[in-house]
């Protein structure tokens, strides 16, 4: 067993643990994970993480982009940063970094996410071009949704990401989605705000739907969906009106590329996010019930 922790008293108690199991103590790092990598070149077969959700990385943005900025794809960065104000994808690409290569037999990991990382950043932001690695390099195999206050400290809804470079045959290209948001019972007592638990028959039932890998329903409603890598994929439409002068005719460009074409009006833009196998098109709205759309790399 490896690993790495920052919070002394929970790094502390896993020493303890690991002696008592007749582990290696010294396979346990203290520090920073996404600052001073205590494991660096290393790669396991299965990991494990539940990192704190929304953490910023302001103190130690310098060694991060130092490290993208550096090393790039040969580092755990390469793919991309995300906003400073949360620092979910970082681990999720120092997992990815601890990988066994395929050729080697591969690795499989868990990580508990908030739902930040699904859905914050638009197409070409940090996060969205994180998922974009990772879904091109087919490492999904399943995201499963959780109840809420399932956490101590929060009672917002997290996710379980399955990510594995090792997939079976069947799941090449695909992803799982699996809903277990109803898979819970009530607490005895709470602890804090946690007031929901899996028994075991839950975790029974949602490893079963995950080992199944079809299509499933419960009363009614779907909870286990299967996808293409590629269903998740679009690109953001820019949606341009043309600039007026006093007279509300419209302003033509004087200069560049530009020249004799609509002067976009940076206050009337809009944008739209559409699933699309084309190019970047912007759109140019006339008077004209049609607008003329011009299509960038």
């Amino acid at each position: 067993m490896h690993g790495q922790e920052l919070n002394p008293e929970s790094y502390a108690i896993c020493k303890a643990d690991m002696l008592i199991k007749g582990q290696d103590i010294g396979n346990i790092i203290f520090g920073n994970t996404l600052s001073a990598d205590g494991l660096h070149g290393k790669h396991f077969d299965y990991m494990l993480s539940n990192p704190p959700f929304g953490v910023e990385w302001k103190k130690i943005k310098k060694e991060i982009r130092k490290e993208a900025a550096q090393m790039g794809f040969n580092g755990r960065f390469g793919p991309g940063l995300p906003r400073v104000s949360d620092g979910s994808l970082l681990f999720l690409l120092h997992l990815i970094s601890k990988m066994r290569p395929s050729i080697d037999g591969g690795s499989r990991f868990g990580i508990v996410l908030n739902g930040s990382p699904l859905f914050s950043g638009g197409a070409g932001s940090g996060e969205s071009e994180i998922r974009r690695y990772v879904l091109e390099n087919d490492l999904i195999e399943a995201i499963i949704g959780l109840p809420t206050d399932m956490f101590y400290n929060t009672g917002i809804r997290t996710y379980v990401w399955i990510v594995s470079n090792r997939k079976p045959a069947a799941r090449v290209g695909k992803v799982q989605l699996i809903d277990a948001s109803s898979f819970w019972q009530k607490m005895q007592k709470t602890l804090g705000s946690k007031r929901k638990k899996l028994n075991l028959k839950h975790i029974e039932d949602i490893t079963r739907l995950f080992g199944r890998f079809k299509a499933s329903t419960r009363d009614g409603a779907p909870i286990s969906r299967i996808f293409k890598n590629r269903d998740f994929g679009y690109r953001t439409i820019i949606i341009e009106r043309p600039m007026r002068n006093a007279k509300g005719k419209i302003v033509l460009g004087t200069k560049g590329i530009g020249k004799g074409k609509p002067s976009p009006d940076a206050t009337l833009r809009d944008t739209e996010n559409v699933a699309t196998q084309g190019r970047h098109c912007r759109l140019f709205q006339t008077r004209s019930p049609t607008s003329r759309a011009r299509c960038v790399d």
